[in-house]
């Protein structure tokens, strides 16, 4: 007797994202061997086993193929933000989450010393089309992250959430590249771990400032 099969949209599902992903892959990987200039969409398409309309359909554009690796990470803060415990402030659970993220060497904190993780960041911050894209991700970031401080603290106005949500958004781009430019002059994350916590504490201490009359963070 044949085994049950998964629903064909299932099945569909998962091979596009297979696709997706061997795309994505592909190219990062030529990228960093390469450059992100030097590789061509049709390089890649042909190296990932796709046309080149095919490869337009998982990605509107040939920088998308470098982002979507910091894609699950969109609207993170402001989930953060709403799945804090009742009573926390919006800025304590940001300062926890993201000292979490530090201890735990999240690649996102840039506190990941994998020679990959060094690379693609060297990527990112060396392709002028690239961090202009990402200021894009930041944005959004960014309107999340104020609509989440709006729901949570009954502020004085509108425009108040959506300034703190810039400045962390700021802050925490700001820590994530200053962690990364620590460890591609060569300290391994371990070592790094302690400046950089500090360098965050001081950060969010910064931030908190002014927030906490409002608030939005401890008082």
């Amino acid at each position: 007797m044949s085994e049950p099969q998964g629903p064909p949209g299932g099945l569909r599902s998962l091979k596009k994202e297979r696709t997706r992903q061997t795309i994505a892959d592909t190219a990062i990987a030529l990228f960093l061997a390469n450059g992100f200039e030097q590789v061509s969409v049709a390089e890649i398409a042909a190296a990932a086993e796709v046309s080149k309309p095919t490869l337009f359909r998982y990605f509107a554009s040939k920088e998308d193929l470098v982002l979507h690796r910091i894609a699950d990470h969109r609207g993170e803060a402001a989930g953060v933000v709403r799945a804090r415990p009742a009573g926390m402030p919006p800025l304590e659970a940001l300062r926890r989450h993201f000292l979490a993220r530090l201890t735990e060497r999240d690649p996102v904190t840039g506190l990941c010393d994998h020679p990959q993780v060094i690379a693609f960041h060297r990527l990112i911050y060396g392709t002028p089309s690239l961090s202009s894209h990402l200021l894009d991700f930041l944005a959004a970031d960014t309107r999340a992250l104020a609509e989440a401080l709006a729901e949570a603290v009954d502020g004085p106005d509108e425009l108040t959430p959506r300034l703190i949500a810039a400045q962390y958004i700021a802050m925490r781009q700001e820590l994530t590249r200053t962690n990364w430019a620590a460890l591609a002059a060569g300290l391994d994350a371990d070592r790094a771990h302690p400046r950089a916590a500090a360098d965050a504490e001081r950060a969010f201490a910064l931030l908190g400032t002014g927030a906490a009359a409002l608030g939005y963070g401890p008082q």
